[in-house]
């Protein structure tokens, strides 16, 4: 789910950008500057690529010491104020076509080059972006959907090329509207994932006790036998673990995708259950205030 999420939105970003700065060429019948457009997405999408096994490895050296939980919780952490930052200030300006077209006519002025610089950072930086986002999201799940990977990038080059090419209208402020809120509560299921990592290497490394670490609740530990009383249904059998889970669990059949959109944890300690809360609020509070703005009362004249 987080997969699509993240991959339609930041591809519907590119997509508008290339869309708007090739039709700004094709009505100045600049045909031949099209191929520095094409150039420019090329070397932006390698250099994602290159971008991802670079953090990939920084992340596996950490990631084969004792240092690895505190490092998975602080690069999540910078991950989940990254989101905050990426979808309440650069997700203002990114659609803003007459500044990109702007821009467009500028660098033409310089040179063919200029609008393959244009398109290249442009590209990279939604690329830059993907690439962290995902990385964070596997930490938290252990596992990658591919599927919602292909779906939401070919959804969005679909729109980004409906509504720049064929002029089709699509209500694109409800869009990313509904996509800054859903990584509303992605952000705030890392943030609290992030502590659980921190908590996780306080405990490793012996610096706390697991028994001082008070939560709010543990009500749905995984079990060896279900009793008579209990409905099986509710419960499917680990054979990993050979234990029986509960489908509310965070590896159950339900909260596993409650963990995979929310961050949920049937587990959770006291502050990795207020941060989770606090920060859940926050973003909301900055979703409504950038989509649902307080209109400024009209002075009587």
């Amino acid at each position: 789910m987080s997969e699509f999420i993240i991959v339609f939105r930041e591809t519907l970003e590119a997509t508008l950008i290339v869309g708007i700065i090739y039709m700004v060429l094709i009505k100045n019948s600049l045909n031949n500057v099209l191929k520095k457009v094409w150039l420019g997405v090329v070397s932006a999408i390698f250099a994602s690529i290159g971008i991802a096994f670079l953090v990939l490895n920084l992340k596996n050296t950490f990631g084969n010491n004792s240092y690895q939980s505190l490092f998975e919780g602080i690069f999540i952490y910078l991950t989940a104020i990254f989101i905050y930052y990426v979808i309440f200030w650069l997700s203002q300006h990114i659609s803003d076509t007459k500044e990109l077209e702007q821009k467009t006519v500028h660098s033409l002025s310089i040179s063919s080059w200029g609008i393959f610089l244009l398109v290249f950072f442009a590209i990279l930086r939604e690329g830059f972006e993907t690439v962290i986002f995902l990385i964070s999201s596997f930490s938290m799940h252990g596992s990658f959907s591919y599927t919602g990977f292909i779906l939401g990038m070919v959804l969005a080059i679909i729109i980004g090329y409906g509504i720049v090419i064929q002029g089709k209208k699509v209500p694109l402020k409800r869009l990313f509207q509904v996509t800054t809120l859903c990584l509303v509560f992605i952000a705030s299921g890392m943030l609290a994932y992030g502590t659980h990592e921190i908590e996780e290497y306080l405990v490793k490394s012996n610096k706390i006790q697991e028994s001082q670490i008070m939560r709010p609740w543990n009500i749905l530990k995984p079990q060896d036998t279900i009793h008579h009383n209990q409905f099986k249904f509710i419960y499917s059998y680990n054979e990993q673990k050979n234990k029986y889970i509960h489908f509310l669990h965070d590896k159950g059949n339900v909260g596993v995708f409650l963990k995979g959109f929310l961050g949920y944890n049937s587990n959770p300690n006291y502050l990795e259950f207020i941060i989770w809360l606090v920060s859940l609020l926050f973003g909301f509070n900055l979703w409504r205030r950038v989509y649902y703005p307080k209109q400024k009362p009209v002075m009587a004249t």
